[in-house]
């Protein structure tokens, strides 16, 4: 006669409850006992213990890809999808420079002098772009989707000397 008896530790549902915790995965617990012809069973024990570890999602967010620019520099960023093209002008109110690829970083020093410190990029058809413009840790973000929509981001200077 062969006996097999499983037990298995698990953890079950909290009943509508929306949170998630991670717990660590209980161990498996098998016995097996054989018996022979009047003799008393001898059980044997295995426990096996698995460790499962689920990668963290990363969070893709505006704030990754525009928000540090060295000091005394303009950086100008387009990133997104413009399957018909993208025409982009970036620069302060003195230059209007020119980019037309995807992703783009650009990168200035800045002029005293300036008013303001811009990027534009429009839509050649269809697509979905982000744009920003930073300068000392300040950011200004756009956004266009669509057909020939224009996303813009520009920052200012103020009367302290720096931008806004």
């Amino acid at each position: 006669m062969v006996l097999l008896v499983g037990i298995g530790i698990g953890s079950a549902g909290n009943g509508g409850d929306s949170q998630k915790s991670a717990a660590e995965p209980g161990p498996t617990v098998t016995v097996t006992a054989k018996s022979e012809a009047g003799a008393e069973p001898a059980p044997t024990v295995t426990v096996t213990r698995t460790a499962t570890k689920t990668a963290a999602a990363k969070a893709q967010t505006e704030k990754d890809t525009a928000d540090t620019a060295p000091e005394g520099k303009a950086v100008f960023k387009v990133w997104g999808s413009a399957p018909s093209g993208v025409e982009i002008t970036y620069g302060n109110d003195g230059t209007n420079l020119q980019g037309s690829r995807l992703p783009m970083t650009k990168t200035l020093t800045v002029k005293d002098d300036a008013l303001y410190y811009q990027v534009t990029a429009q839509l050649m058809g269809g697509g979905d772009v982000h744009c920003s413009v930073t300068i000392d840790g300040k950011t200004k973000t756009g956004r266009a989707q669509g057909r020939f929509n224009i996303c813009s981001a520009q920052l200012n200077s103020d009367f302290t000397g720096g931008f806004s």
